[in-house]
Formats: structure tokens, C-alpha cells, sequence
């Protein structure tokens, strides 16, 4: 069984630990609606990506005949 030669300090533990925590997520406006939006992806409001209308936005159509 493998067993350390010396006990490992707090600050050497802290070191490699160091890359460990959580990096806050970067988030920019879109430049078509002003949403807040993660780079490099496409705006979920919207669907522009880079200028163009990637995703087109579908409004559901609800009809009262087809409810009842």
C-alpha cells in the first residue's frame, strides 16, 4: 500500500488546489437585442449569431377550435 514519506503541508495542498475553483461565466450583449449572452454562442432571445438570424424565432399558433 502506498504511503507518503512526509505529510503534506496546508500550503503545498492549497497549491494544488489552487486550479480547482469556480471561474465566474463571461457574458456579453447581443449586438441585435442587447440580451446578455455567452460568447461564441448564439443568442437565446434572438437566434443571431454574428450578425446573422441563425435560429428563426416560431411563435406558437393556438386556435380555439382545436382547444376544445
Amino acid at each position: 500500500m502506498a504511503v507518503p514519506k512526509s505529510k503534506i503541508t496546508r500550503s503545498r495542498r492549497g497549491m494544488r488546489r489552487s486550479h480547482d475553483a469556480l471561474k465566474p461565466q463571461a457574458h456579453h450583449e447581443c449586438d441585435n437585442c442587447g440580451e446578455l449572452k455567452r460568447p461564441h454562442h448564439v443568442c437565446s432571445a434572438c437566434g443571431h449569431y454574428r450578425d446573422r438570424e441563425v435560429i428563426v424565432a416560431v411563435e406558437p399558433d393556438y386556435d380555439d377550435d382545436e382547444a376544445a
